[in-house]
C-alpha cells in the first residue's frame, strides 16, 4: 500500500504543476457539453451524486446502518473519512488558488476555487468508503466498489463536460478521495485497511 499511496501523491502534484496548459486545454474543449443540451442535461443529473448535501445524506444514512449493526468503529470511520477530506480539500482549493476554467460558459453555477474538483473528491471518499465499509460479505463488497468508483469516475467527467473544472482538477480530486480513503482505514487499523495493503 505505501507505493499505491506515494503514486497517489505525484498523481495529485502532476496535476497541480501541469494543469492549465494545452493538454488539460484541448480536453476540456472535446468534452464540454455546452452545444449539446441532452449530454448537457445528463452531466446536470450526474453532477449532483458529488454534490455536498447528497453526500452527506448518503454518509449519515450508512452510519446509521453501521450503528444499528453495532458496528461502531466503521460507523466513525465512514463519518471521518468525508469530514476530514472535504476540510482537506477546502485547504487545498484555497492554498493552489487555481481558477475555474472561462473558455466556455459554465452551465452550473460556481462559487469556489478550481482545484481539486470538490465533487471528484466528495463522490469517491463517500461512495467508496460505503461500497468498503458498509457491505459484508466479498462479492457484495466487489459489486459495491465496481459501483462506488463509476460513480465517482462519472462525477468527475461530468464536471469537465460542464465546464466548471479543469480535467487535472478533476484527477487531482480522484487522487486526493483514493488517497485519503485508503490511509484512514490503514491508521485506523481497520481489517480492510490490511487488505489493501
Amino acid at each position: 500500500m505505501p507505493l499505491a499511496l506515494l503514486g497517489l501523491v505525484l498523481a495529485w502534484a502532476v496535476m497541480l504543476l501541469f494543469g492549465g496548459m494545452d493538454l488539460d486545454r484541448a480536453l476540456l474543449l472535446f468534452a464540454y457539453a455546452g452545444d449539446q443540451p441532452r449530454l448537457a442535461g445528463a452531466a446536470r443529473l450526474v453532477t449532483h451524486l458529488g454534490d455536498f448535501r447528497v453526500v452527506l445524506t448518503a454518509t449519515a444514512i450508512g452510519a446509521l446502518i453501521l450503528l444499528v449493526r453495532r458496528d461502531w468503529r466503521a460507523a466513525i470511520l465512514l463519518a471521518a473519512i468525508p469530514l476530514s477530506g472535504r476540510l482537506l480539500v477546502e485547504l487545498q482549493k484555497g492554498w493552489t488558488a487555481r481558477l475555474r476554467p472561462d473558455a466556455n460558459e459554465h452551465l452550473v453555477a460556481v462559487q469556489s476555487l478550481s482545484f481539486p474538483s470538490a465533487h471528484a473528491a466528495d463522490a469517491t471518499l463517500v461512495w467508496l468508503g460505503l461500497a468498503l465499509l458498509l457491505p459484508r460479505g466479498p462479492r457484495t463488497r466487489a459489486f459495491a466498489i465496481w459501483a462506488a468508483v463509476w460513480t465517482a469516475l462519472s462525477v468527475g467527467v461530468s464536471r469537465v463536460m460542464l465546464g466548471v473544472h479543469w480535467p487535472s482538477d478533476v484527477i487531482a480530486g480522484w487522487s486526493f478521495g483514493l488517497l485519503w480513503t485508503l490511509l484512514l482505514l490503514r491508521l485506523s487499523g481497520h481489517p480492510l485497511g490490511e487488505e489493501t495493503a
